[in-house]
């Protein structure tokens, strides 16, 4: 049962009409952790921004919700069923709930940690055990749904798949692991329409695929077990590696790419480095520029803003210039959590306190703007990313969600 607690201010903020982007799957409209939208408090007051709504009993899960077309969609498990499901953005009531897999258990406790991806009124997302479903977003009905053990012979992560699933154009790509490491299908019928050809069988880990386009060609970069990979958007076939920022342990955050620069990074001791993709005679290699263990990013991602990255490590900020790999400063107030980027700042989590810290993404100095101390913090780990959207700062705490207003008025 999913209750609703709404804020004395609510009815007055549904007044207020604002011209914003979607967020409409895993790190925003372009998988970068960016956000479009202009207008936005540069300032928090002293408790921070104002509450709007609170829903809970969405379901454990540690994934990051989607904002699109008036609706809110994640994942979460009731039941011991791994399900999807949708709220309305106004205020948070719940619109269906459909479940699409068993829970992964003993292994899984805490729910799923991947997003839904909304794409022209469907919804494509991934279970632990590797369950990929379409749903028609308003109703929650299932069109299709496939397996990656079952149909494409991948193997399941230590802490289960977390992919959220990238839609370019009519195709679905996803990473199985194994020896079809990366697939791409119809995104409307799940047909296959090729398999990845990787040089070796490569496991999946936890990050998700990014569509770029490098020397004149569309590819598809993924963080895989060996380090991170690229195959051509329209065959797969097998581009280039970088294998320097590769953990044995997990590998979770989406590497940025910026023209033919390439930053990827890791924990567990690694840290990050930047490689440039070059193409000589048809082919494509990536050679590293620099390589430094100060950015060892977790599972918090990184964002890219005016040629610096900005992410967390070795629980601190830190912001790196990306073409010399140079730390311009760190912080450790914020701690180590994730970072979403909007209208000049830094929404940055801690993933331990839950608290939300408003940053200029300033490459000259750390610069606090705000901070934000979530109520009812659960005890486990705040590992959902901050979502930026429609004048709206969406923080989800395993079975509850918040909705803060942080429009300039």
């Amino acid at each position: 049962m999913l209750r609703l607690l709404l804020a004395p201010a609510f009815t007055l903020a549904l007044t207020v009409t604002l011209s914003a982007a979607d967020w409409p799957q895993f790190r925003g409209p372009n998988r970068d952790g960016v956000s479009k939208e202009t207008g936005l408090l540069k300032t928090w007051p002293k408790d921070g921004p104002a509450k709007l709504w609170q829903v809970k009993g969405l379901g454990l899960g540690f994934g990051t919700p989607a904002v699109a077309s008036g609706m809110i969609f994640g994942m979460g498990t009731r039941d011991d069923k791994d399900g999807v499901w949708a709220l309305k953005e106004a205020d948070g009531s719940e619109l269906w709930f459909t479940p699409i897999d068993e829970a992964r258990k003993p292994n899984q406790n805490n729910g799923p940690s991947g997003t839904p991806t909304f794409d022209n009124g469907k919804l494509y997302t991934i279970s632990s055990k590797g369950k990929l479903a379409c749903l028609d977003a308003k109703t929650g009905k299932v069109a299709w749904q496939t397996d990656f053990v079952k149909d494409f012979g991948g193997g399941i992560p230590g802490w289960g798949y977390c992919e959220s699933p990238l839609i370019d154009g009519d195709k679905l790509v996803c990473t199985p692991g194994k020896k079809n490491a990366i697939v791409a299908l119809n995104k409307n019928t799940g047909e296959v329409i090729w398999k990845s050809a990787l040089p070796k069988d490569e496991g999946a880990q936890y990050s998700s695929v990014l569509a770029t386009e490098i020397g004149g060609q569309r590819q598809y970069v993924q963080f895989l077990k060996g380090g991170v990979v690229s195959v051509g958007a329209s065959d797969g076939a097998f581009l280039w590696r970088y294998d320097h920022p590769a953990n044995g342990t997990a590998n979770c955050s989406m590497p940025l790419v910026a023209d033919n620069m390439v930053f990827a990074a890791s924990a567990y001791g690694t840290g990050g480095g930047m490689a440039l993709v070059e193409k000589k005679d048809d082919k494509f290699e990536a050679k590293e520029e620099y390589f430094d263990k100060a950015m060892q990013n977790h599972h918090g991602g990184m964002v890219l803003v005016d040629g610096y990255v900005y992410g967390t490590g070795s629980n601190a900020l830190r912001c790196v210039e990306l073409k010399t790999g140079k730390v311009m400063w760190e912080e450790r107030k914020p701690g180590k959590g994730s970072v979403t980027f909007a209208d000049g700042m830094l929404y940055c989590r801690n993933e331990g306190s839950g608290k939300v810290f408003l940053v200029e993404a300033n490459p000259k100095e750390y610069v606090e703007k705000g901070v934000l101390t979530q109520p009812d913090r659960s005890k486990n780990s705040a590992w959902a990313y901050p979502v930026v959207a429609s004048g709206k700062l969406y923080l989800r705490d395993q079975d509850v969600l918040l909705s803060y207003d942080i429009a300039a008025k």
